[in-house]
């Protein structure tokens, strides 16, 4: 469905990552891994065209573009929920900026608000929910774009272990009920190896994939499985010569 071809991008005379390429294939979940700083989020604005790139190409089902813009959904790392509105109002962004049919809106957003958890909190204000139901709502609205390609940048980052817990089966609701296919960044390795179909583990700047992983397992997973503790092994390695390479 998407594929990256050769993208570059510099900050002044800094390389962030040079032909890049990453293919995601749909209803794929798909988790990008990385040591902190090498150029993940960057990315992730030059696909959707928040930063120019330097170079490359983006092909999507096969038809060249400038970037993803009007084809994925964007979930950065902070909610990003304006605080004057209510929970709902905020879902329903999406659907006022591009002027879609508000009645049939706000009744997709309150099924999803009820399938998320979030049903009686409508008319809450960010300020008046846990972080945990922010994200919630900020998914909500990620999915009232009605895009089929989702970019999630460490959307459990700054949350609880046990909300994380929580919150990962919804995100898995994305790809099963949603029909959706996600390119998601995380920190968290035990993250990646429940989610993801693929992982693309990264290395330090300029950035450059060092390995890819194919996991074909049912979900949900168990942690204590061979295959994945191999995995976490290997990931675990990888990052920390970078690291040391780095401090030489």
């Amino acid at each position: 469905m998407l594929k990256v071809s050769c993208v570059t991008k510099y900050f002044k005379d800094q390389k962030i990552f040079s032909n890049l390429d990453l293919t995601v294939d749909r209803g794929r979940f798909h988790v990008i891994v990385g040591p902190s700083g090498c150029g993940k989020s960057t990315l992730f604005d030059g696909l959707t065209g928040v930063t120019p790139l330097d170079g490359g190409s983006i092909s999507w089902n096969h038809e060249s573009l400038l970037n993803l813009r009007y084809h994925a959904a964007y979930m950065q790392q902070k909610d990003m929920l304006l605080p004057w509105f209510s929970l709902l109002n905020n879902a329903l962004l999406p659907a006022k900026t591009s002027g879609q049919d508000m009645k049939k809106a706000k009744k997709q957003a309150q099924s999803l608000f009820s399938r998320l958890g979030l049903k009686g909190y409508e008319s809450h204000y960010a300020r008046q929910v846990s972080g945990g139901m922010r994200q919630r709502c900020a998914l909500v609205r990620t999915l009232m774009f009605n895009r089929e390609l989702i970019l999630l940048d460490e959307p459990l980052s700054a949350l609880d272990a046990i909300t994380r817990r929580s919150l990962q089966s919804l995100l898995l609701l994305l790809q099963t009920e949603f029909g959706k296919t996600i390119l998601m960044i995380t920190h968290d390795i035990e993250e990646a190896l429940v989610l993801a179909d693929e992982i693309y583990l990264f290395s330090k700047k300029p950035m450059s994939l060092s390995r890819h992983y194919v996991l074909d397992s049912p979900k949900p997973r168990k942690f204590n499985d061979p295959i994945l503790l191999n995995i976490k092994a290997d990931v675990l390695d990888k990052l920390e010569g970078d690291l040391m390479n780095e401090q030489v």
